[in-house]
C-alpha cells in the first residue's frame, strides 16, 4: 500500500507539479483517507523521497561493516554505494524525483533536510574512524566529511538524470568523490 500511495504521488505530481498536487489529491486517486495517508507518511515529501530514518540506518549499517582501517572517506563512498544502487534500481523514478527537485525548491530543501538528519545519525561513526570525541563539536572533519559525501552523492545523482548521461550512478559518484579527494 505505501508504495502505491508513493506511486500515485510521484504520478501526479509529474502531471500537476510538485506544488501544484495537495494530499488531498494523492488521496482522492489512491481512494484513501488523509488518516491512512498520514499512516504511511508524514508529509508529501516523505511520500516522494522515501523513508528518511531507515535510509539512514542503512547507511549507518554499510559504513559500520567497512573495515577500520579503510580511509574515512573511502568508507563513506563504498557506504553511499548501497544507498546509490538503490536510486539505481528504479530508475525512472529516480529521474521523476530528480526532475521534480528541479523544478520545487521545497521538494529540493526535503531532500537537504534528509542530510540534516543523516548528519548527526553518521557522525559517532565517522568520528570513531577520526579517532576523536563524537561528543567534541569544535572538530569541523566529521561534519564536513559527511555533508561532502552526501553532496557528492547529490551531484552523481543530477549528472546521472541527464538524459544521454552514459555512465552509471556509481561511476559518477566515484568521479565526484574523486575531484573532492583531490
Amino acid at each position: 500500500m505505501r508504495a502505491q500511495i508513493s506511486q500515485i504521488a510521484l504520478d501526479l505530481c509529474v502531471e500537476a507539479g510538485y506544488d501544484g498536487t495537495t494530499v488531498e489529491q494523492i488521496c482522492a486517486a489512491a481512494d484513501i483517507s488523509r488518516t491512512t495517508f498520514f499512516r504511511y507518511f508524514a508529509s508529501k515529501d516523505d511520500a516522494l523521497l522515501g523513508d528518511v530514518d531507515s535510509i539512514g540506518l542503512e547507511l549507518l549499517e554499510a559504513l559500520r561493516e567497512r573495515p577500520d582501517e579503510e580511509p574515512v572517506w573511502h568508507s563513506l563512498r563504498h557506504a553511499l554505494g548501497a544507498l546509490i544502487r538503490g536510486y539505481a534500481s528504479d530508475p525512472d523514478r529516480t529521474r521523476q524525483v530528480i526532475t521534480l527537485m528541479d523544478s520545487a525548491p521545497s521538494l529540493a530543501a526535503a531532500h537537504l533536510g534528509k542530510h540534516a538528519r543523516w548528519s548527526p545519525l553518521l557522525r559517532p561513526e565517522v568520528s570513531r574512524r577520526l579517532r576523536i570525541d563524537p561528543d567534541d563539536r569544535s572538530d569541523p572533519r566529521p561534519h564536513a566529511l559527511i555533508s561532502s559525501a552526501l553532496s557528492c552523492a547529490d551531484a552523481a545523482l543530477a549528472a546521472w538524470s541527464v538524459p544521454g548521461t552514459p555512465d552509471t550512478i556509481d561511476e559518477l559518484l566515484a568521479h565526484a568523490m574523486t575531484a573532492i579527494a583531490q
